[in-house]
């Protein structure tokens, strides 16, 4: 298997680095809030079993409570009305969950206004620098909001008027649902969704339209800085709970040195 020799080699040499797309999971790990009437999940929990003790001398391990959808985690179709019948983290097919990826980086646009939305106009500009989203990737849309998840209060950066955080408009995500070749999207928020989501036509358009186009989010990403614009490969590895809509996962980029 001289390709995956090649691959190991180039691991073991540091030519190919893995950068950890993760965020790390604890019950400080900011989750979403939705307004009554709305149900909401769990923050991360743990539960001590035993640890070293009279409940088991010589090991340490605990149960987890947790929602399918919080910290960085995987959103498969049947997250969503208009993905009902689509799979379930469980059927999603292995080879979707290796992908080559692309980073829009709009990180300074945000700096300008939390509220700014990726439009279709501004993924044409890319390509003119960039070339095309890749067949059967990821769009990776870098925001700088990672910086922001040591704080629920911070990263959901709410106010009376509601959540301020970046995403993409409904026209945008229609055209990446309908017309683009990528499988996907990731954010670095706490959804796909900008924070003004609710408002929009239709509310929460990359779930409505990614999802129910059979295709996925990936959210609360980190390190995307760390990326080039082209070339890296992704490893989104959920839990494959059965008739789960969702679940946290650990994402892991391949980049070339």
């Amino acid at each position: 298997m001289p390709v995956l020799a090649d691959l190991l080699g180039a691991l073991a040499s540091g030519t190919i680095e893995v950068v950890d797309l993760t965020a790390p999971l604890t019950d400080t790990t900011p989750i979403l809030q939705l307004p009554e009437p709305f149900a909401n999940t769990v923050p991360f929990q743990l539960e001590e079993i035993s640890r070293y003790d009279d409940r088991g001398p010589a090991w340490y391990w605990n149960n987890i409570r947790t929602g399918e959808h919080v910290g960085t985690h995987f959103d498969a179709p049947n997250h969503w009305v208009t993905g009902r019948d689509g799979d379930d983290v469980s059927r999603v097919p292995v080879r979707r969950l290796v992908a080559p990826a692309v980073v829009l980086d709009f990180a300074d646009r945000v700096a300008a206004d939390p509220d700014f939305l990726l439009d279709i106009d501004d993924v044409r500009d890319w390509e003119k620098a960039h070339g095309p989203l890749p067949e059967g990737g990821w769009l990776l849309y870098r925001t700088g909001w990672d910086a922001r998840s040591g704080s629920q209060a911070d990263f959901l950066n709410a106010d009376d008027t509601g959540s301020h955080t970046p995403g993409i408009s409904p026209r945008c995500a229609r055209w990446l649902a309908d017309e683009a070749p990528v499988i996907g999207v990731g954010v670095e928020t706490v959804g796909t969704d900008a924070g003004a989501a609710p408002g929009f036509d239709p509310p929460f358009p990359c779930h409505s339209f990614l999802l129910g186009a059979n295709k996925y989010g990936l959210t609360q990403l980190q390190n995307l800085a760390q990326l080039p614009a082209t070339g890296a490969v992704v490893i989104a590895a959920p839990l494959p709970i059965v008739a789960g809509s969702g679940s946290p996962a650990r994402v892991l980029a391949l980049v070339e040195r």
